[in-house]
């Protein structure tokens, strides 16, 4: 597009423009570093940093233009507001330049992320999938724009912290088919209670039209009854007999990873999943829902679905070091849902087998005045695994967490930071052991599992 154009759906106007009629090739960025030539660099207004300062250095990196709320010294486009122009601009191109585009779009308190993957890789033809978890008013135009007339679907992470977050998203791109994974308590201490959880969630259905498609957790009560406020279509998933896409005869093999019998109306295949966690198979078989959707067969989805990998870092990402200690960084978020279902992975990995389990948990952000209990909770479930040690790293959370395994009759250590806790496992790792390391974003908790790759073995006490 001509940034003429651009201005004109956006409703802004040029400044410092030589060539109006300069094109836009590539993805839009927001990160000056990430800028290539015939980019579009979107000039985000943070707490602590202002885009406008980096768009010279986009457009000397190759970007055509910034889009701004103010001129730059540099090609721009200039509205009044840059995260609504670049929602309106996100819509023009769904509705417009990549019309033949189905859009998936995908919610819930957890999974969405690796329901996501899964999809991409179940779905045929040219997909362009949400990356990473870009998944609110910034990553959603963006995922938008890496799309172009080839792109068979769209599939889209929605994310939301009130009520409304996901209808706003839905106004940029209305979904064809929706998913909803869980309502868990993801944020909790935002929406205030799983019910309005549940209302925020369900706006991704009630956005599809009569022809469209709800893909519901059929083991999820409050997720099962979305399907009254829908227009579209309902197939549901799970475990439950009821279910129209099952799984029956889930095993869990050494490595954490699930097997399971893939039961449709038009036959059943074996699936042997490669991410690690029994969690996974609901993940897996909302995408089967929407590969059935898409005209594949059963044997064809099963086949997918086994060969699917991590696309996304951070969430149960899993590598063996040269001694043999396996470290499972799963840090790229936590909630109490996700939180069980990562200690429920770790010990299936080492339940019965001549190998230790070691949980290092840090803070879970967003619970609100279910903080304390949340953290207390944890930490008994965790105690309750009978895992070989829990490590507790950071300030109240983590007390209130060993609290909880006190409570039930366990032993944790607390420690106060990342520092101790490396210290700690340098020490007392061993051949074999299996590491989990979990807690909310903000913690960073990801940067210990880094570490803890990069130590050298050979210099590990036993």
């Amino acid at each position: 597009m001509s940034l003429t154009t651009i201005a004109e759906v956006v409703g802004g106007r040029l400044a410092d423009v030589l060539d109006p009629e300069a094109q836009i090739t590539h993805p839009a960025v927001f990160d000056s570093r990430e800028a290539v030539e015939g980019a579009l660099f979107i000039a985000l207004q943070g707490r602590n940093l202002d885009g406008h300062a980096y768009a010279e250095a986009a457009v000397n990196k190759g970007a055509t233009a910034a889009l701004v709320t103010r001129p730059v010294g540099v090609p721009a486009i200039v509205v009044d507001d840059v995260l609504a122009a670049f929602g309106i601009l996100g819509r023009y191109l769904l509705n417009g330049v990549l019309g033949r585009a189905q859009v998936v779009a995908i919610t819930g308190s957890a999974g969405k992320t690796s329901t996501k993957d899964f999809i991409a890789q179940v779905l045929p033809g040219n997909v362009v999938a949400t990356p990473q978890s870009f998944n609110n008013e910034i990553g959603l135009p963006l995922t938008i724009t890496m799309a172009d007339e080839s792109t068979s679907y769209l599939v889209l992470e929605m994310g939301a912290r009130h009520i409304g977050d996901i209808r706003d998203l839905t106004l940029i791109a209305q979904p064809d088919i929706s998913v909803v994974t869980n309502v868990g308590t993801a944020h909790v201490g935002e929406f205030g209670g799983r019910e309005n959880i549940a209302t925020a969630k369900g706006e991704i259905v009630e956005a599809l039209l009569k022809g469209g498609l709800a893909v519901l957790n059929a083991d999820d009560d409050f997720v099962r009854e979305m399907q009254n406020r829908t227009k579209g279509r309902v197939v549901t998933y799970g475990l439950s007999e009821d279910a129209v896409v099952r799984a029956v005869d889930v095993t869990t093999d050494e490595q954490g990873r699930a097997s399971y019998s893939l039961v449709t109306p038009e036959g059943s295949a074996s699936v042997q999943l490669q991410l690690i966690g029994e969690v996974q198979v609901h993940n897996s078989l909302a995408a089967a829902v929407v590969g059935r959707e898409a005209g594949l067969s059963v044997d064809e989805i099963a086949a997918r679905l086994s060969g699917a990998q991590t696309r996304s870092r951070w969430r149960m990402e899993s590598h063996v070091r040269a001694d043999g200690v396996t470290i499972v960084n799963d840090a790229y978020n936590a909630n109490p849902t996700s939180m069980r279902h990562s200690l429920n992975a770790l010990a299936a990995m080492t339940g019965g087998r001549d190998q230790r389990s070691v949980a290092v948990l840090g803070r879970m952000n967003e619970l609100g005045e279910d903080t304390r209990t949340a953290h207390e909770e944890i930490g008994q479930y965790a105690a309750e695994l009978d895992l070989d040690q829990i490590i507790l790293v950071g300030g109240d959370e983590a007390g209130w967490m060993q609290g909880g395994v006190s409570k039930a009759g366990g032993k944790a250590v607390h420690l106060p930071d990342q520092d101790t806790a490396l210290d700690l496992l340098h020490k007392i790792l061993r051949p074999g052991d299996v590491v989990l390391v979990k807690a909310s974003r903000g913690v960073q908790l990801q940067e210990l599992a880094d570490r803890l790759l990069q130590l050298d073995p050979s210099s590990a006490e036993a």
